[in-house]
């Protein structure tokens, strides 16, 4: 479900706190992180747990060579719980009643999952999101890391009817149940972008990179679009 754009209770929980670079990035108190991804894209994520959290809820932080750039929370489907952009000084969160709720059972079991909720964005309002996701049959191993890999298409609508596509393919690691970027193309106001945030290398608890603060991927002066 692209990358993961993304109950209610809790907002505060997930905002930025304040962040000096220094090496390590510290976790929230209660929480433990399982994986470092160093991301193309200049991003570095990190995927975490935390104790005060629902069961099957995870969280994510992403951080580019200069500042943090993303925070989110998914559940055991991968919905978007919620999420806080710095940069934009976004606030997001599920809105209840989803016509089709993103499942990645769904997706494990059937090959193909399809998705229709909405969010409410603290700077932009309501929005819709419509897409599906679906598996390629490939297996990709990177820095000796299994991953799934996904195609999709999406589209977000606005309360003024605007409405913004994008698809391209990522990345599932099952047991870990998280989407990872991958390519992107995005077309909006008539304009196409390309994106890859594919992932290059996986930390894990022990190794030199785990909880690195610093991107290390085409960085140098490169802004991050992985988030959202």
């Amino acid at each position: 479900m692209v990358s993961r754009f993304h109950i209610l209770a809790g907002i505060a929980a997930i905002a930025a706190p304040q962040f000096v670079f220094a090496g390590t990035y510290s976790l929230p108190a209660g929480c433990e992180a399982y994986v470092t991804i160093q991301s193309r894209g200049c991003t570095v994520t990190h995927h975490f747990t935390c104790a005060s959290d629902p069961e099957g809820h995870q969280r994510r932080v992403d951080l580019s060579d200069q500042e943090m750039l993303y925070l989110s929370m998914i559940d055991y489907e991968t919905q978007w719980v919620q999420s806080y952009s710095p940069i934009a000084n976004d606030h997001e969160v599920l809105l209840p009643g989803a016509k089709d709720p993103a499942s990645f059972t769904e997706l494990l079991e059937n090959g193909v999952e399809t998705y229709d909720f909405s969010t409410q964005s603290s700077q932009m309002g309501v929005l819709r999101f419509i897409g599906e996701d679906r598996l390629t049959g490939e297996t990709v191993t990177i820095d000796g890391v299994d991953l799934l890999q996904t195609e999709y298409w999406a589209q977000f609508v606005t309360e003024a009817g605007e409405v913004s596509e994008f698809g391209g393919r990522e990345f599932i690691h099952p047991e870990w149940r998280i989407f990872i970027s991958g390519t992107r193309t995005w077309t909006a106001d008539g304009e196409e972008t390309s994106y890859d945030g594919s992932p290059v290398e996986f930390d894990f608890p022990g190794d030199p990179g785990f909880l690195s603060d610093v991107a290390k991927y085409d960085c140098g002066g490169t802004v991050s679009k992985a988030q959202r």
